[in-house]
């Protein structure tokens, strides 16, 4: 018997006793040392569910790193007591999209959760094409944070942003602070909006060139093409998930430039933009989801190399048995960065 998070609907998860996955002859187990909370997993909580990732009752999440206790009788490649990292999902490597080089969007994408938990079933899938090694020099909460690094990493990727670039980025959560750290490694010049004066003055620490107070009377439109020359950004990344950041995010766009709807909106909602003006000044509109096999790599390199580390964004850590304390707090105070749960 092991201990695990258990989601059973909204706001219901239980920290109980229940069975070590049993693995499979392509699966692994993993006995995790550290499983990190992230906003996916708060909304998962809120709500309940997750149509794509998780129906419950199941156990309860997907950011974590590990050692290795057991592998299946067909795997290769990994033994017991290995350092490892699992990405979260896994395409097919077989469908449409994946033979077009859209592996997000597999029709067959395996997710996999269970992070909070002394033990984790690893499937062959991931095994096969998402499971690392953790380099020796790595702790394991940096190893953790490659999963929403990226999905970062795609974001920025499919930009197309190089280094000089002025970037917005809109949002300064979590998310949004990985954002403004990885465009300053990417060498732009970053310009990071938020409403709270405290958020702006985290992502200064992260590395924002210049910080920009929206709402209240403020307008962040006319201070970011202040701040460009009078023509606005090169790239804009909405980090917020609300229609009306949105809306708002193109028109701090330069002619030409591009903006990531990244933040995901609540469902059934709708946007209106200006079509004279995205089509005149050549705007580019786009939206990231997820994350690839070759983009986990890319993510591992960044954190491997000290690029970006967790103590930048994991705050604390705490138990498994203080996981529903914790994701209250989160709940209660928007904003606040990630925790690691230690099994």
């Amino acid at each position: 018997m092991m201990t695990a998070a258990v989601l059973y609907g909204r706001e219901d998860v239980r920290v109980e006793r229940v069975h070590v996955p049993e693995i499979g002859p392509e699966d692994v187990l993993v006995r995790v040392r550290a499983a990190l909370t992230c906003g996916t997993d708060l909304k998962v909580f809120r709500r309940g569910y997750h149509a794509k990732m998780i129906v419950p009752p199941a156990l309860f999440g997907h950011e974590l790193a590990g050692d290795i206790v057991a592998v299946g009788e067909n795997v290769e490649g990994f033994r017991t007591g290995q350092r490892v990292v699992a990405a979260n999902s896994a395409p097919c490597g077989k469908c449409f999209f994946c033979r077009r080089n859209d592996e997000s969007l597999c029709e067959d994408l395996l997710f996999n959760n269970g992070a909070y938990a002394e033990y984790i079933r690893i499937p062959g899938r991931i095994v096969q094409r998402n499971l690392y090694h953790i380099p020796d020099t790595l702790a394991y909460k940096d190893a953790a944070l490659i999963e929403p690094l990226a999905c970062v990493v795609k974001g920025l990727d499919d930009t197309g942003l190089k280094a000089g670039d002025n970037v917005v980025v809109v949002g300064q959560g979590p998310i949004g602070m990985m954002f403004t750290r990885l465009a300053r490694v990417y060498g732009a010049r970053v310009i990071a909006v938020a409403r709270r004066v405290e958020r702006l003055q985290m992502a200064a620490r992260m590395g924002a060139n210049e910080c920009v107070l929206n709402g209240s009377g403020h307008d962040a439109v006319a201070r970011i093409k202040e701040l460009t020359g009078g023509y606005g950004a090169d790239v804009v990344i909405e980090a917020v998930g609300k229609p009306e950041t949105w809306e708002l995010s193109v028109h701090m766009l330069r002619r030409g430039g591009t903006v990531n709807f990244f933040g995901g909106c609540p469902a059934d909602t709708r946007v209106s933009l200006d079509t004279g003006m995205v089509h005149y000044n050549e705007l580019k509109c786009l939206a990231s989801f997820h994350h690839t096999p070759a983009i986990i790599r890319k993510a591992l390199g960044i954190v491997s190399r000290g690029e970006i580390s967790a103590r930048e964004f994991v705050k604390q850590e705490e138990p498994l048995t203080s996981l529903n304390s914790v994701l209250r707090h989160l709940m209660s105070h928007n904003g606040h960065m990630k925790t690691a749960i230690i099994p």
